[in-house]
């Protein structure tokens, strides 16, 4: 082969000449990283109980879910962590060359199969299933210039609208809101449960039992009788959104058509959903977006369309309301 090159120099010259130009090319398309990509991808479970204290979350949940990830492929080993507020985070690091889809696949299987060993709260409310790393890509806080704007109503607006546009930008393994939206609060005395012979428990059964979507079928759909011209669907209740409503939630009742009522025996208010974070930028009301890379996705690309994304969402932010990113990393 070397014979047939040192015999025709000019042949061989074109053939140097095509590959350098092809090579030049071909730099102009290549992904750009300051490091090479060596982590080994991740996993992260995530889980919510409601109103449970960390050890009531580290026995129900944490332990239930870790010993039913025994046993997955190329898994070298899994963190985990319970918070006061509720949440579980179960963190499962692959061997480096995993494929993070096939990894995460993995993990959901596994995981339905402990579902039905989880309390009914965390079922209802959701597990979640994200590849990506722990530290944070980006940190983009949204903060008001009007001080009647509160925080909870900036998290609130990242939560309803935001999150899910960032969410869906390729190479985002997951977004996670720093500070707190809406929630019915409602608020029990102690007293007054004690009075009616009533525990917290008798309260979240009314409430789920009365908080629900409801089909009620159709008027007048066939088989109808000879004649009927009318058919239309019945709309029943639905879901109850003011706190009026949820004061008239029936919690109690008796033979002699005496009923007692959520007001009776709590206070209910809309409010932030958790009281565990305030935040603030430059003395202003604010909130934070935390935006984690997938596994295996490129830094820099995924932080140009994750700006990208944000610059096109930009006419649609409330008034009086600026987006600063207060953390970029680049690799």
């Amino acid at each position: 082969m070397a014979r047939f090159f040192i015999d025709r120099p000019i042949f061989a010259w074109v053939i140097a000449i095509c590959i350098m130009f092809a090579g030049g090319l071909s730099i102009s398309q290549l992904p750009l990283e300051q490091y090479p990509n060596i982590a080994p991808p991740t996993v992260k479970i995530s889980a919510t109980y409601t109103g449970a204290s960390a050890k009531t979350v580290e026995d129900s949940v944490t332990q239930v879910i870790e010993q039913q990830m025994k046993g997955l492929d190329r898994l070298t080993y899994m963190s985990a962590s319970s918070s006061s507020a509720g949440s579980a985070s179960i963190n499962l690091t692959f061997a480096a060359g995993t494929d993070p889809d096939v990894a995460q696949m993995q993990v959901q299987n596994k995981l339905q199969q402990a579902e039905s060993r989880l309390p009914q709260s965390v079922q209802s409310e959701g597990l979640t299933v994200t590849k990506g790393s722990s530290d944070f890509l980006m940190l983009v806080a949204l903060a008001s210039d009007n001080e009647s704007v509160t925080g909870t109503q900036i998290g609130d607006y990242i939560s309803s609208t935001l999150l899910d546009q960032l969410s869906r930008v390729d190479g985002v393994g997951d977004v996670q809101t720093l500070g707190s939206g809406y929630a019915m609060r409602i608020w029990l005395d102690p007293a007054r449960l004690e009075k009616y012979a009533l525990m917290p428990s008798d309260i979240s059964s009314a409430l789920e039992a009365q908080n629900t979507e409801v089909s009620a079928g159709q008027l007048g759909a066939l088989p109808a009788v000879t004649g009927q011209q009318l058919s239309a669907t019945i709309s029943a209740r639905s879901k109850l959104q003011t706190p009026e409503q949820f004061e008239n939630v029936v919690v109690k009742s008796s033979s002699d058509g005496a009923v007692v009522l959520l007001r009776d025996v709590a206070r209910v208010e809309l409010g932030s959903e958790s009281y565990d974070i305030n935040s603030a930028l430059n003395g202003r009301p604010a909130a934070a977006m935390g935006i984690q890379l997938a596994s295996g996705a490129n830094a820099l690309s995924v932080g140009e369309a994750i700006k990208a994304k944000l610059k096109e969402l930009e006419p649609f932010y409330p008034t009086q309301m600026q987006l600063k990113t207060v953390i970029a990393h680049r690799s």
